[in-house]
């Protein structure tokens, strides 16, 4: 007989189980999403925090990084929200509606709820949708379900979000960024579910700003885009923080669809950006982008799985990471095709610059095909600034610093170019250059 080992817990698991026990009886649901939170908080219980010795977790221990939990964000008054907004320097001067999330609760009275309801997009406090009957349904992820250690933590603490659902066939005019703003010492946790109905087309960007100290932001979104629809979501994971960036998506594609991503890491102590896609109708595209600065001691994980669950579908990933100092990168990818996929189109690519000699990338792309009518591919490079160019610069009298930030530059905005919404490019590169004027 094999008896279990119980698990000896982190000073952090425990704060995170003292945390639960505090806040449980405050946060939004139903009885079922209760019996979800406490089945959530019950695997953390068994199996502790995400760690190395969790083959997904390998390169970025979770549970080694978090020293303590701290509470959950209050609430906070729309004034001082108004004013971290202000301060802050997402998307710049990009014309643009705005949904705003506040220390983790939808704040309808920040956000333009009436000018997107014109161009046929509904937005719904998720607090209210956990209340409902059948909110158990937004906290139900096939592909991912409640096993990954990052999405138990926000099924069990989720203080809120929003539902956005674009009507059939509307194409929204402007772009819609979901900005989540900090504004505590402690931690964050919300859902969001994005619909795009069928032949309806949406641009979403997703920003964070204030801080949360040394605490943590876990974000889920969920994209559900119908059969005809299109959507581009860009994501900013920029600031330096020290607090830990633990940020889901799951997404499904329904037939002749297209999805792109871009996900954009500068500046964070901690960074996990986790992807999963599911094709579930034939004829769609999925474009999946990358772009990763880390500097210092930090630890930016890009990780992805693709599910080709049906036939004739295409699908690209491409990630470009640069890094400095003693940081870590970290991507992990992976296609799959299941048997009856066929005609499927799949083709993965990351690659690393390395500005020091101590820092490290580890990169894992994989490839696991069932079908015979395919073609796939992946690969992955790591190496450093390539020294003929940079003798080519600087031998027409361009200053070794700039021709550097011109080489890198020009390998990250591969990536950012090549996702292909132009009114975001101009602000990413920018960003670019003020990253690589601190390192």
């Amino acid at each position: 007989m094999n008896a279990s080992v119980p698990i000896k817990h982190t000073q952090a698991e425990s704060d995170l189980f003292d945390r639960y026990e505090t806040a449980k009886d405050n946060l939004p649901g139903s009885v079922t999403v209760n019996a979800l939170r406490e089945a959530a908080i019950a695997q953390i219980r068994d199996k502790g925090l995400p760690h190395r010795r969790v083959e997904e977790y390998k390169y970025s221990d979770l549970r080694a990084f978090l020293k303590s939990a701290g509470p959950l964000a209050g609430n906070v008054d729309a004034a001082s929200a108004r004013s971290v907004l202000a301060a802050a320097d997402t998307f710049a001067d990009l014309d643009r509606y705005r949904i705003v999330l506040s220390n983790g609760t939808y704040a309808a009275e920040l956000s333009d709820t009436d000018a997107l309801a014109k161009e046929g997009v509904t937005v719904t406090d998720l607090g209210d949708v956990l209340t409902a009957e059948d909110g158990a349904r937004v906290l139900s992820y096939p592909k991912t379900g409640p096993t990954d250690g990052i999405v138990a933590l926000n099924t069990a603490f989720v203080q809120g979000g929003m539902v956005l659902e674009v009507k059939d066939g509307a194409e929204v005019s402007k772009p819609v960024e979901l900005v989540h703003v900090a504004e505590f010492a402690g931690a964050q946790v919300t859902r969001n579910r994005i619909v795009v109905g069928k032949g309806a087309k949406l641009r979403l960007l997703e920003s964070f700003v204030g801080d949360t100290g040394e605490g943590e932001i876990n974000a889920v979104f969920d994209y559900d885009v119908a059969d005809n629809a299109v959507l581009a979501a860009t994501r900013l994971i920029v600031g330096r923080t020290e607090a830990a960036r633990l940020l889901t998506t799951t997404a499904r594609l329904g037939a002749e669809s297209e999805l792109r991503t871009l996900g954009f890491i500068a500046g964070p102590r901690f960074t996990r950006n986790q992807q999963f896609v599911d094709f579930t109708g034939e004829n769609s595209e999925a474009k999946v982008y990358g772009v990763t600065m880390a500097g210092g001691r930090d630890l930016a994980d890009q990780t992805l799985i693709v599910d080709h669950a049906v036939p004739h579908c295409n699908s690209r990933e491409f990630f470009k990471t640069v890094l400095d100092g003693e940081a870590r990168g970290v991507y992990q990818g992976r296609i799959n095709v299941a048997q009856h996929a066929q005609k499927t189109d799949g083709e993965m690519m990351t690659q690393a610059l390395l500005l020091s000699e101590e820092a490290e990338m580890a990169n894992k792309p994989e490839l696991e095909i069932f079908a015979d009518d395919v073609i796939c591919a992946h690969g992955a490079t790591s190496g450093q600034i390539d020294e003929d160019l940079l003798f080519y610069l600087r031998a027409r009298g361009i200053p070794e610093d700039e021709a550097k930030t011109l080489l890198v530059l020009a390998f990250l905005s591969e990536a950012i170019e090549e996702y292909g919404e132009d009114d975001v490019t101009e602000g990413l590169e920018a960003r670019v250059r003020d990253w690589l004027a601190g390192h």
